[in-house]
């Protein structure tokens, strides 16, 4: 394997759970609600992940564990924007903060404990591909996944007419609710799905990219994945992008100071968050000039929905 090849690998490894986390996000947004708890559950998911797989010795039931931890977050956020019609901005920043302190709690008993990663699985015939085999035929179970769920996300919502029913909810949910379609049940359920691909992209960080508990370790991925989902205007596929950028400028920074390059590795460490805010304010620019930019959010994203309104 070349140089090359492997600084390819790495990206990968660092973009997989921004893009399940921000697939997931960007379904819950097109269905008009607003969670910024994306941080919380998966640094939930990242250690009931983990806990279960050491308790249980099985990183299946890890995988499992991690994706019921973002679920039940998800539940807890519907039940207070959906159910109760709390505002969404101030749940979902409650929920990112819970979040993280209930995952200290119930990953403390878990500290140093390592376990051995989830490791790949070959492609027959397709892994022997040169050049493109080692790289995308050649990988966890956790990286396919994100491929499909990149192609499932993308054909749901262009092609399926629940696809079309979940975006029209987003668009205009009192229409919605006028043509009879349960507006609540299908945020309800795109909020779950949401919460199983954030406690997945938990589950890689803890089971897969470095196969231990540590406090945090999360490090800011929820709100990067945040950021991907409005750089990506909502795409699944400029999601893709999305995560791969941001995934392969986290890996820049991580060469740039193994290299020795003469910048203080407190704002090389940061290169990932800047690049993130200044790819936001130059697409909102772009925008606001009408030069395209990509499409706005759905009309009724952040709205609460109330039926007899």
């Amino acid at each position: 394997m070349t140089l090359f090849e492997a600084i390819i690998l790495t990206v990968i490894t660092a973009s997989t759970p921004l893009l399940i986390a921000a697939v997931g996000e960007l379904v819950v947004e097109r269905a008009g609600v607003l969670n910024l708890g994306v941080e919380g559950m998966m640094i939930m998911g990242a250690a009931a992940g983990i806990a279960a797989a050491v308790v249980t010795g099985s990183s299946g039931l890890g995988v499992l564990a991690a994706i019921g931890a973002g679920m039940a977050m998800a539940l807890v956020f519907a039940a207070l924007t959906l159910g109760l019609a709390a505002n969404q901005v101030a749940a979902g920043l409650a929920l990112a903060i819970f979040g993280l302190g209930l995952s200290g709690v119930i990953g403390a008993p878990f500290v140093g404990v390592q376990r051995p990663g989830i490791g790949k699985v070959e492609l027959p015939f397709l892994s022997e591909i040169p050049f493109l085999g080692p790289i995308l035929f050649r990988q966890d179970p956790f990286v396919y996944a994100s491929f499909a769920l990149v192609a499932g996300v993308a054909w749901f919502l262009a092609r399926s007419r629940a696809g079309l029913v979940l975006r029209a909810c987003g668009e205009n949910h009192a229409s919605a609710h006028a043509l009879g379609y349960p507006v609540l049940r299908i945020r309800l359920l795109a909020v779950l799905f949401g919460g199983a691909c954030a406690g997945l992209a938990g589950a890689y960080l803890s089971l897969v990219y470095t196969p231990f508990w540590t406090s945090g370790m999360t490090a800011g991925r929820g709100w990067i994945a945040l950021a991907i989902v409005v750089f990506a205007s909502w795409l699944p596929w400029r999601a893709a992008v999305g995560a791969y950028l941001f995934g392969g400028v986290t890996i820049l920074q991580l060469h740039a100071q193994s290299a020795g390059v003469p910048v203080a590795p407190q704002l090389l460490a940061a290169l990932p968050y800047l690049i993130t805010i200044v790819v936001l304010v130059l697409i909102m620019r772009i925008r606001r000039a009408g030069a395209g930019g990509g499409a706005a959010g759905p009309q009724s994203l952040g709205v609460p929905f109330v039926a007899d309104r």
